[in-house]
């Protein structure tokens, strides 16, 4: 059997901190696939890269690693203005594509990728990988079981004091405050994962508004967002998010609200979850594996190797660009 399963080798364009831990090893931990080449704009940090992990071959040139004929899958793990150039150029290539999330920096550009996607027949993969943890399933099973009876209402609330790289000069700031480059500062890179996992849950947002303000004025982009919003089934939630609060505010919490109880959770730290009913509150600790992107990359690699299906495709992705530039008002 060792021989029937399809060999992926991999080309990552990009190699941040992002495929240090979270997803780079990963992609040698699933039977049958490797990673071939890397690339990125940094001749050093793209050697230095291929160096530690044992990796045979690197680029400075995107194109370069998509012609190599040894690649034949492309994960993308640059800041997301570039994501549909790069996915674009890849599916051409009729090479198959796992991006970073978010899909892209606009609505407009996840709608361009789906489109080539279709055209050229190629697969397009999102790195929502937090709906594979263990952690949020067991949120999934609390919900679907009835434990707290018919949903009423969702609510996220997350805050954070600002990071050191915060108070930089805008030269040296993360891309992540650089709406040209993000999207939209950090609610473009961290409420992706809380819209996606509501979405997963509830099917998709249909409404969405915000109101947008910048408290902190430590940068240009939005630091500080409320929004309202409403699923294809009538249920209504709402979020706050605050990148610039004190340390004393510090919140990551989800609350799905039932007519019988409640489930709250954190989508970043994964406190245990709280599962309060009339019955009394429960604990529950679910822990993830070391490589958290590992569920997911095993999925997208086995639906290429003909073995299974992944459903987190850039269709899948799309819905939560969408909801994010209508509480920007970007749209």
């Amino acid at each position: 059997m060792m021989g029937m399963r399809k060999k992926i080798s991999w080309g990552f364009i990009g190699c941040g901190e992002v495929t240090e831990k979270k997803s780079g090893p990963a992609f040698s931990e699933v039977e049958g696939s490797h990673v071939e080449a890397v690339m990125s704009r940094s001749e050093e940090k793209a050697r230095l890269y291929a160096e530690r992990h044992h990796i045979r071959k690197w680029y400075t040139d995107a194109q370069e690693l998509i012609d190599d004929p040894e690649v034949n899958a492309i994960y993308i793990a640059t800041p997301p203005s570039s994501h549909a150039t790069f996915a674009i150029m890849a599916m051409h290539a009729g090479k198959p594509v796992y991006i970073e999330k978010p899909l892209a920096a606009s609505y407009d550009d996840c709608v361009r990728i789906n489109r080539i996607s279709e055209q050229t027949g190629v697969p397009c993969y999102v790195a929502y990988y937090r709906r594979y943890l263990p952690y949020f399933k067991k949120v999934r099973q609390l919900v679907e079981s009835g434990t707290i009876g018919e949903v009423a209402n969702v609510q996220i609330r997350f805050s954070v004091p600002p990071r050191e790289l915060d108070y930089a000069s805008a030269g040296e700031r993360p891309w992540r405050l650089q709406p040209d480059i993000s999207g939209g500062g950090y609610f473009y890179d961290l409420a992706p994962h809380q819209l996606d996992l509501l979405q997963e849950l509830f099917g998709i947002i249909v409404k969405a508004h915000g109101y947008c303000a910048n408290r902190g004025h430590l940068y240009t982009a939005e630091d500080t967002i409320s929004a309202c919003f409403r699923f294809e089934s009538g249920l209504v939630g709402s979020g706050s998010w605050c990148f610039v609060g004190h340390d004393s505010a510090r919140e990551d919490c989800v609350e799905i609200i039932g007519e019988k109880g409640m489930v709250a959770f954190s989508v970043f730290n994964y406190h245990p979850i709280r599962l309060v009913t009339s019955e009394g509150t429960t604990s529950i600790v679910v822990p993830n594996p070391p490589y958290v992107q590992l569920p997911i990359i095993r999925e997208v690699i086995e639906d290429l190797q003909g073995l299974g299906t992944c459903t987190c495709t850039s269709v899948s992705a799309t819905p939560t660009n969408w909801v994010m530039d209508r509480i920007l008002g970007k749209t």
